[in-house]
């Protein structure tokens, strides 16, 4: 997404809404804290968003808020669902993921044809690197333990999926509230995946 600020003035003239909607939206977590960016201007102090998602996220909220409640909405856009289960063929016909990678993760895991929210993620990740070209089968299964190792930690902080090769050795990492990192020269980032960004697309997909 792009980068580009929008004030709250530009905000609540463009999406029609008033101070009050979306400071409520806010203290029910509806719009992140961090999303909230205050800036020097010539005026003073003002707040900034992120253009292109607080315009996504206000337009979500007001096409969902006619059936759900706005803590059945923050329950949607929370990193953690942990109570969601559902079955293996409704996470296909969601388009969370493929019947072919569906298959290769059933292969690999072993475990049951209901998934809970951590499970929903592990096979989405794979989904996207697999059908990309991104990766191959044994990095697959690599960070599919990465994943299963550290569900909890997931679930409840900003994590970022990095999958390195060297030497054609490859390495699967991940980092925890980190902005930046750095490797040995000759490593390849093969990729660098947002997984607050992953579970943000589950959920758009479950709505």
């Amino acid at each position: 997404m792009s980068d580009e600020l929008i004030s709250k003035k530009e905000l609540l003239d463009l999406a029609g809404i008033s101070y009050g909607q979306l400071y409520r939206w806010k203290r029910k977590d509806l719009i992140p804290e961090e999303w909230f960016i205050r800036k020097s201007t010539f005026t003073g102090q003002e707040t900034f968003f992120p253009k292109e998602k607080i315009l996504e996220r206000i337009n979500k909220i007001q096409t969902m808020k006619e059936n759900l409640s706005l803590d059945e909405l923050a329950d949607m856009f929370s990193p953690n669902i942990s109570d969601l289960k559902l079955e293996k063929g409704e996470l296909v016909k969601r388009n969370i993921v493929s019947k072919s990678v569906m298959g290769i993760y059933l292969e690999i895991d072993k475990g049951s044809h209901q998934f809970t929210f951590s499970r929903m993620i592990e096979v989405y990740v794979l989904e996207k690197l697999l059908q990309s070209g991104e990766i191959n089968l044994d990095e697959g299964k690599m960070l599919l333990q990465v994943l299963k190792e550290h569900a909890q930690l997931i679930k409840q902080k900003k994590c970022e999926l990095v999958i390195t090769r060297k030497l054609g050795v490859s390495s699967c990492l991940l980092m925890v509230n980190s902005e930046t990192f750095h490797f040995e020269q000759g490593t390849k980032v093969v990729t660098v995946l947002s997984l607050m960004t992953c579970m943000e697309e589950i959920k758009a997909k479950l709505l």
